[in-house]
């Protein structure tokens, strides 16, 4: 096994040096943010999409074309508003009259990555034409089944502030997001380098540092990233903690009205292989497991009414979880 694990490790320093060139290309043009950013690619490797919760003008579309600036792949925005209609993103089919015959027009959906801004505005049977093409990697227009690109992952964004004429994604959705991440304001120094950038005529561009195939074989790899079962219990212990708290001595005073799914189970685990492969290593740690359990996790604890009317966050629950669970 020790064998195995170094043949593991040699591989992950291999390809978290080509990840950092990413970051680093990345951060060259974000200001700030770095913990979101490094949140991105872990997502990317992992394969896993991302719920971005924020007010306007952080950065956010900046930060997804960036990237896919970084890994030669395709962009696409996707503004949601309330008369969007699911053919506005997956495509439809349309007659030709020269022809008499119907050609298929693809939707904005058939990129690499997709920035799917403000999704609380849509309807409800736009987000679960989006969510779907997430879950199941592919899209039916009218009878027809269409793969969808790899790599392929979406950022989907929502205005924590405006609640008029939006739609709250439905729980069993929102468990379909990898990562819920809280992006917040910049710092003061950061502001200022921020201002001095969109300022003074000056252009920054990114250059390529890997094509798709690279970060789909990147992902492969992350799946073979070695986790004991010494952490597959402690996730477990993690998850099972949001369901049954008593039996882990936790008091949460009927705080919680329902746990993690099965879901939060398994992007602990291939997030904590991400988050080892971008240190490069071969193997995941506890902390690898801490360093992405709020991000996994905060989004798939549905707090009770007595929890939001004290102001309890999933975030501070997640934390008392995290201290009272044995680490391995």
């Amino acid at each position: 096994m020790n064998q195995e694990i170094k043949k593991l490790n040699l591989q992950a320093e291999k390809y978290s040096k080509q990840l950092n060139k990413i970051l680093n290309e990345v951060k060259g043009i974000i200001v700030g943010q770095e913990e979101i950013l490094d949140k991105l690619v872990i997502s990317l490797i992992a394969d896993g999409h991302i719920l971005l919760e924020g007010v306007p003008g952080l950065a956010k579309t900046l930060m997804i074309k960036t990237i896919s600036d970084t890994l030669s792949s395709k962009f696409n925005r996707i503004q949601f508003t309330p008369d969007l209609l699911p053919a506005d993103i997956i495509g439809t089919k349309i007659y030709d009259h020269k022809n008499s015959s119907f050609s298929t027009k693809k939707g904005p959906i058939f990129t690499n990555f997709i920035l799917a801004d403000e999704i609380n505005r849509a309807p409800p049977k736009v987000q679960s034409a989006l969510l779907e093409a997430m879950q199941e990697r592919q899209v039916t227009i009218q009878g027809d089944t269409f793969q969808l690109n790899k790599p392929f992952l979406v950022l989907a964004t929502q205005n924590p502030i405006e609640t008029e004429g939006t739609y709250k994604l439905p729980e069993a959705q929102v468990d379909r997001f990898m990562f819920k991440l809280i992006i917040d304001y910049p710092k003061r120094e950061e502001e200022k380098e921020i201002i001095r950038r969109n300022t003074q005529g000056k252009e920054f561009k990114t250059n390529k540092v890997l094509g798709p195939e690279d970060i789909i074989r990147i992902q492969r790899f992350n799946r073979q990233i070695y986790a004991d079962e010494k952490i597959e219990d402690y996730v477990s212990s993690i998850v099972d903690s949001t369901r049954n708290p008593k039996r882990y001595n936790l008091e949460f005073d009927g705080h919680i009205d329902y746990g993690a799914s099965p879901r939060a189970s398994i992007w602990l685990i291939l997030a904590g292989k991400a988050h080892a492969l971008l240190q490069g290593r071969g193997y995941v740690m506890p902390e690898d497991i801490k360093a992405v359990a709020n991000d996994v996790l905060r989004h798939r604890i549905l707090l009770s009414y007595e929890a939001e009317a004290e102001e309890i966050t999933s975030d501070e629950i997640i934390k008392k979880i995290i201290e009272k669970i044995k680490v391995p």
